[in-house]
């Protein structure tokens, strides 16, 4: 696993992050994620989302992710893929593919 460094204020809240998982208790990003998906289905109801939920979500969340660890690293796009534990090259293909570049 690609580890990135996390400012102090970051790390803090990461490892606070893990011990309410170890504790039975979602992370913040995770209890924020349920409570959209739950939204956006009693938001829907029956009706099907034409490209399936699963991809829908993870388009919707890709790139908002991308754009904010490029801006977090200043445009740096080395420093971003390490942080997001892919490679450059996968992680240029995303942006050119999400308009982004």
């Amino acid at each position: 696993m690609n580890a990135a460094r996390l400012p102090a204020a970051e790390a803090a809240v990461s490892t606070s992050s893990q011990a309410a998982l170890a504790h039975g208790s979602g992370s913040a990003l995770s209890e924020c994620v349920s409570r959209t998906v739950r939204r956006y289905l009693a938001d829907i109801g029956d009706t099907e989302c034409a490209e399936g939920l699963h991809a829908l979500v993870l388009h919707e969340v890709e790139v908002p992710l991308l754009r904010e660890v490029l801006a977090f690293h200043g445009g740096n796009q080395s420093r971003a893929a390490v942080a997001l534990g892919i490679n450059r090259a996968t992680l240029r293909k995303k942006l050119a593919a999400h308009g982004l570049l």
